[in-house]
């Protein structure tokens, strides 16, 4: 072993989730809509194979030497049917690491030079789009539910090799699901955790005006 290999190697690579089996990534697209901000979602078409008739942001699987933005820039134009000249990517937001190994990676984009009225999505794959304010989410907080996540096992394991065999105390964990409730929209799963962390970084944004303009 090259010690010295080994040493310029580590110090010099980015670490990244281990046992991440797929990468995604979306872009929440904030266009200006009657001298208002206002989210765009989408609603998945019902012929889709995953997830159909659920709200997402555009967004989808990263391909082979594609970067994350570059992605969320691809899917967008993809489903929205708009043209990459119409998103301007802000910067990146913080990213989600599932508990069923895959992460998500999220963008700001401001969408602009196109009426949201006139804007046609893909009907493979969206069913149609709505906006909401965001003032509705500054306004009004998420319902939040807990579920209980737990190590099952099976006959493979070898439980012989570990203390306690089947008697092992697994660590259990807790998912968090949030929900928004918006006209007939249920916003929820991972497109309301995001969303909520979009509104958590333009409240303490408020808040650090208030604060500063107060002293």
């Amino acid at each position: 072993m090259n010690i010295d290999k080994l040493i310029k190697n580590v110090s010099e690579r980015i670490p990244k989730p281990m046992d991440v089996e797929k990468k995604y990534s979306v872009l929440i697209p904030l266009i200006k809509n009657n001298g208002r901000w206002e989210v765009i979602y989408e609603l998945r078409s019902k012929s889709l194979k995953s997830q159909p008739g659920e709200i997402s942001f555009p967004g989808g699987k990263v391909e082979e030497d594609e970067t994350f933005k570059d992605t969320a820039i691809r899917e967008t134009v993809e489903e929205l049917l708009i043209k990459t000249d119409n998103i301007k990517v802000v910067g990146e937001l913080d990213y989600i690491v599932s508990y069923a190994n895959f992460t998500i990676h999220c963008f700001l984009g401001i969408i602009s030079g196109v009426n949201v009225d006139n804007i046609k999505p893909n009907e493979d794959e969206v069913d149609h789009l709505f906006t909401v304010p965001l003032e509705f989410f500054m306004e009004n907080e998420p319902d939040k539910y807990v579920l209980d996540l737990q190590t099952v096992g099976n006959d493979e394991f070898p439980y012989s090799l570990i203390p306690n065999g089947r008697q092992y105390n697994f660590k259990r964990g807790k998912h968090h699901v949030l929900f928004y409730k918006y006209e007939d929209y249920i916003i929820w799963g991972f497109t309301a955790k995001m969303t909520k962390h979009l509104v958590d970084i333009i409240l303490s944004l408020d808040e650090h005006t208030k604060r500063y303009t107060q002293n």
